[in-house]
């Protein structure tokens, strides 16, 4: 029980910020009041960044912002500052940036950053600070003792140091002069870079910590599909997808019984996850696994990507359509304690045969993986169960089954993790691009819809007089909206006109497009800001290239206005891609791995997409939807205005009805046949 008021933190809204109101540290959100006090102190700023489902924020928020001697310490030198990364995010990039710049190394959360009261200038960096000396770090209390002396006596080393980083941050800002011409190098040289990473026996790309990197996945599963139409397709770039989909879909990344992927895995196994489930990541990675259901039919591909979109609408979907940001990796105190098992848990919900088999199948005959319990992954295929208890595999799959939904429901009643109800726009334009895609891909209609909820929630609540707010959550909604959830959104929805066209979703994707050319876009080198014209001065403002959790916003708001461009023939868009492209393209030279998101920009640049409408009758469309659809084509855009949609709208006026009941219109890049209404025809233009 808490013996002192809430802190100022109590006004807030983000969880995160939210379970630190009770601290005895006087926290300040990020606003004019905690800078301006700051300055009139002449205090130097403590800056704590994090997230609600961050397990070491939580370990040192219990250790150290919970104790009243260290807290007591922090009020006495501070001016102390929490920030929700999730809603906050151009604050999070500019100070893990100087975290790297000042430690030589990357940062993390939570990320703990000593900074000047003038300028927010930083000149002490780490990320978790233990309460004691360990793991080879100085504890948070000398580290409080240090900074604050330091910075009290030797303020004119401060002041140097300072400027240093300044310049460095201005000369980052300082872009290097635009590309004239770009080319495919970077596509080929990233070919080379991921097949050198690679893990050829576990999948994915380098050792521990392993992430699931959907973006570079997804270039290598783009360029096998481009190799194809050579001649000479690129196997093992296939391969080294579907392997590495394979083992995470089978590992302990996924959740075996509820679906949906954690954040990462700490081993090179996909065995232990870190629990935290991110709607960030299983949005991209949603539309990857029905990408890869539709290039291979492999039913593992396709059972993975129902899996994540049922635990998306379970529980992640508000009651209003949108989605939520995280769920949690601790409850009762505890990381992963909600998901893993006991063999005394499962002989209280199993009867015999059913246990012996799902032990053999999810890893409970072996040696405890995860802190002496057990965290479920595929030990065993059907078939190889089939032969083991000699018993038919369709009988196999039919035990399993009644297993994983008894252990699912008991699982239901234990207490959940936490989870953060902020609904953050650029999340779920990840969200309904993936929905929509899987809906597509996979004749899952419902998916559409959950998809089209999303966007009208986000149209009703964070569209405000031509402009995007970043999220809401509890029915308020403030904060301007980043390039991400511009470019994220807009991404989203052109991939949702294609599952099902409606005319006012083009509507607004014009507003969004023209909101980022009006608003983010550096009209001298191209390329767009993070942040918009019109946003709080910061340190500096970033215009990030490479991905980093989710796609770089410039990526995917390049191949955005690509798409868009050749759908409506509007050459502003395409234009503002390319100038994209050029002033990024030192950075795709330099480290071409890194930028997946502006790559797949470059290869539609280079070989622009296939646009494919159809105007008629929905009952007569199927077969000429099979011709479309057919196989993995990720260069070609579909878009069916059919029914109530056979009303061209005024942008798509030169795409008229001219054969009853199909007309098809195929383009390749600027160059569009003579309307069609002959399906063999149809076929041949398609190629």
């Amino acid at each position: 029980m808490t013996t002192h008021s809430p802190n100022r933190l109590a006004r807030e809204t983000s969880p995160y910020l939210l379970q630190h109101a009770d601290n005895p540290v006087d926290w300040y959100a990020w606003n004019d009041e905690a800078l301006q006090k700051a300055r009139d102190e002449d205090k130097p700023i403590l800056l704590s960044v994090g997230y609600s489902a961050c397990h070491w924020c939580h370990v040192m928020a219990h250790e150290s912002f919970e104790d009243p001697e260290i807290a007591e310490l922090m009020n006495e030198h501070f001016v102390n500052i929490k920030v929700d990364r999730e809603e906050r995010p151009d604050l999070d990039k500019i100070y893990q940036l100087a975290h790297q710049l000042l430690t030589q190394r990357p940062g993390g959360w939570p990320l703990t950053i000593f900074m000047s009261p003038t300028d927010h200038t930083p000149f002490y960096a780490g990320t978790y600070l233990p309460k004691t000396p360990r793991y080879g770090m100085a504890s948070f209390p000398e580290v409080i003792h240090g900074v604050a002396g330091f910075y009290r006596e030797h303020r004119d080393e401060v002041e140097k140091q300072n400027a240093s980083v300044r310049q460095v941050l201005t000369s980052l800002h300082r872009q290097h002069t635009p590309a004239q011409v770009i080319d495919a190098a970077p596509l080929t040289q990233t070919r080379s870079e991921l097949e050198q990473s690679y893990d050829e026996v576990q999948g994915g790309f380098g050792g521990a910590p392993k992430f699931p990197q959907p973006t570079a996945l997804e270039r290598l599963l783009e360029h096998w599909a481009e190799s194809r139409t050579s001649g000479q397709p690129d196997l093992h770039a296939l391969a080294m997808v579907t392997h590495t989909l394979t083992r995470m879909a089978l590992g302990g990344l996924q959740d075996q019984l509820g679906g949906g992927f954690y954040r990462y895995s700490v081993d090179e196994r996909w065995m232990i996850p870190h629990f935290e489930k991110m709607l960030y990541d299983n949005g991209p990675l949603l539309h990857l696994y029905a990408c890869a259901a539709q290039a291979t039919g492999d039913p593992l591909f396709a059972d993975t990507a129902h899996g994540i979109g049922a635990w998306a609408l379970r529980e992640m979907r508000s009651p209003e359509g949108a989605f939520y940001a995280t769920l949690d990796a601790d409850s009762e105190s505890h990381e992963g304690l909600f998901y893993v098992w006991t063999h005394e848990a499962l002989r209280d919900i199993l009867d015999d045969d059913h246990y012996a088999l799902a032990i053999t199948a999810w890893g409970l005959d072996q040696k405890a993986n995860f802190e002496g319990r057990w965290h479920l992954f595929v030990a065993a295929s059907p078939a190889e169960l089939a032969a083991r208890f000699a018993l038919p595999e369709e009988t196999i799959v039919q035990r399993l089954a009644a297993a994983r939904d008894r252990l699912f429901q008991a699982r239901e009643t234990r207490v959940r993790p936490h989870r953060d109800e902020k609904i953050l726009t650029g999340w779920n334009g990840l969200m309904i691009k993936g929905l929509a895609s899987a809906g597509r891909r996979l004749g899952e209609p419902h998916l559409v819809d959950a998809a089209n909820r999303a966007l009208a929630f986000i149209r009703e609540h964070l569209w405000h007089e031509a402009r995007l707010l970043a999220g809401c959550k509890d029915g308020r909604a403030s904060l301007p909206a980043y390039l991400d959830d511009y470019a994220f959104l807009l991404d989203g929805i052109l991939e949702l006109l294609q599952a099902r066209w409606r005319s006012e979703d083009l509507e607004f994707a014009v507003q969004l497009a023209d909101a980022l050319l009006a608003h983010f876009e550096d009209p001298e080198q191209g390329g767009f800001f993070f942040t918009a014209d019109d946003h709080e001065a910061l340190l500096y403002r970033p215009k990030p290239y490479g991905d980093d959790a989710t796609p770089a916003g410039n990526g995917i708001a390049a191949h955005a206005l690509q798409r868009l461009g050749h759908l409506l023939g509007d050459p502003r868009y395409i234009a503002a891609a390319e100038r994209t492209l050029k002033a990024a393209a030192q950075a795709m030279e330099q480290a071409p791995s890194w930028h997946n998101a502006l790559l797949r920009a470059l290869a539609e640049e280079l070989v622009p997409p296939q646009l494919v409408i159809l105007v008629g009758d929905e009952e007569t469309l199927g077969d000429w939807l099979k011709h479309c659809t057919a196989g993995y084509q990720p260069h070609r855009m579909v878009f069916t205005l059919s029914g109530a949609a056979a009303e061209v709208p005024p942008a798509l006026q030169h795409y008229r009805r001219v054969f009853e009941p199909i007309t098809a219109y195929v383009c390749n890049g600027t160059q569009c046949s003579a309307p069609v209404g002959d399906l063999e025809e149809f076929a041949r233009l398609l190629g």
